[in-house]
């Protein structure tokens, strides 16, 4: 289409300015004649021998057939063909044209009077028209002809310039086309797959912006739907957690229970019972009504840090001070339940925390190790400590667990002896809570066995 349009506009110029050459030569071959017609005009109306003068003196032109003619279009003189035969010429273009303007011409017009093709030039006068007439020959033709060099020129650079406007608007309508294919992905909501940069011109940067703008939006989209699927699935879990904590709670207090309802009910039945009976009785409810203390304060503290860590308070922490507290509180303890503490803090240790979370880490590790451990010694290391967060390592000395069992230790109500645990009156909530206090506290806790026996766990806790 682009083609056709510049052929034919070529074409159009090409005719243009082939009749705007010929015209320019024909209007410059007038201005010859009429400088010659004015010159006889002035001889006639001088009253001098014009007749003489043309038949003397040299002609513009060869052949040049000269007319003189009176303003009612009467010829009273021609150079070449007698008077007599010649009629009326008032009718002839170029006699019309100067009778009503002053002058004119007329190109390539048969005569009636000797059949030949002229270009004639008419001059006006006072009282009569000069007419000049040069015989259509190979000479004025040649002379008429418009210039094809130019010609050949023009047509050549408007072919260059075409060829270039039509590689240069089929860069634009591929790039066009490129949208076009764009705009219908990005009607249907797929991806753009091509990844072939627009040219580096206006209308593609437009389009790279316009590309680029739907890609972060698509990317937007997709991140909203990853992270709405992501709190759905935290949202399950977090309902599902919350029904196995519910399972877990219910069948740990069956057993506690069950024991204080026994035993009540023995008391109240009204059995004759020794006192050392009636006492075996009164502290064994005593012993399970502990037991359900602990576990109620261990799941009030989970469901606090899960459900309410905006609300829990921070303050500035010393580690060591924690540590000072527990050994003393080992050191008061029965010599069977009692395990030696080492600790090894080369410096202070201040974390932006709360106190009682960051108590309850060390305590319910130190009480873990002492019900399951059998060991005799706990080791508690600063392993490494700067301006954003602390690495410590808690280890004991004692049997350790088996590999298998290591990943499942911080879930809740999981027992590695789920026996010996009740016996000891655990609630088996004790390293979720140290789990949780950590993660809150914006560190991650790893259980590993020692390589010479016992267990370690290894902590940080962000400043």
């Amino acid at each position: 289409m682009l083609l056709a349009f510049s052929l034919t506009l070529i074409l159009c110029f090409i005719g243009f300015q082939y009749l705007r050459e010929k015209q320019y030569k024909s209007d410059f071959l007038n201005a010859q004649l009429q400088m010659y017609n004015s010159h006889i005009l002035e001889l006639v109306e001088e009253d001098q021998s014009y007749e003489e003068y043309i038949a003397t003196h040299a002609k513009p032109f060869e052949d040049l057939r000269i007319s003189v003619i009176t303003l009612s279009g009467d010829v009273i003189y021609d150079n070449m063909i007698l008077v007599d035969s010649l009629d009326n010429h008032s009718h002839r273009p170029e006699v019309a044209a100067a009778l009503k303007k002053g002058h004119g011409y007329h190109i390539g017009r048969q005569s009636t009077s000797d059949g030949r093709e002229y270009f004639y030039s008419a001059t006006k006068g006072k009282e009569t028209i000069i007419r000049t007439a040069i015989p259509y020959s190979s000479t004025l033709r040649e002379l008429l002809k418009a210039d094809w060099n130019f010609l050949g020129i023009m047509i050549i650079i408007s072919s260059v310039m075409s060829v270039v406007a039509y590689y240069a608007t089929r860069r634009i309508g591929k790039t066009i086309e490129r949208l076009n294919r764009f705009a219908d992905k990005a009607k249907k909501g797929e991806a753009f797959d091509d990844n072939v940069p627009f040219p580096n011109d206006e209308l593609g940067s437009i389009s790279n912006h316009i590309i680029q703008l739907y890609a972060q939006w698509q990317q937007t989209i997709k991140d909203r739907d990853i992270a709405y699927e992501a709190t759905l699935r935290e949202e399950q879990e977090k309902m599902r957690i919350k029904r196995q904590l519910t399972n877990n709670i219910n069948h740990e207090l069956k057993t506690p229970v069950a024991s204080i309802q026994v035993c009540l009910e023995t008391l109240l039945s009204g059995i004759n019972l020794s006192e050392d009976k009636r006492q075996e009785l009164i502290e064994r409810c005593y012993t399970n009504n502990e037991r359900l203390r602990r576990l109620l304060t261990d799941v009030s503290l989970i469901t606090r840090m899960e459900d309410g860590s905006a609300l829990i308070g921070k303050e500035e922490v010393v580690v060591n001070d924690i540590l000072c507290e527990i050994a003393i509180e080992l050191a008061v303890m029965p010599d069977e339940e009692r395990m030696t503490l080492h600790t090894d803090f080369n410096e202070r240790v201040v974390i932006n925390g709360n106190l009682s979370l960051i108590g309850s880490i060390f305590r319910n590790l130190v009480e873990n190790a002492i019900a399951y451990s059998e060991g005799k010694n706990i080791y508690i290391s600063l392993i490494a400590n700067d301006d954003k967060e602390c690495a410590i390592r808690f280890e004991d000395d004692g049997v350790g667990v088996e590999e298998k069992q290591l990943t499942r230790l911080f879930e809740r109500f999981y027992r590695v002896d789920k026996g010996r645990s009740r016996q000891k009156g655990g609630t088996g909530l004790g390293l979720a809570i140290v789990k949780h206090a950590v993660q809150f506290h914006g560190g991650t806790i790893i259980a590993s066995n020692r390589p010479n026996g016992g267990l370690r766990f290894d902590f940080t806790l962000r400043k």
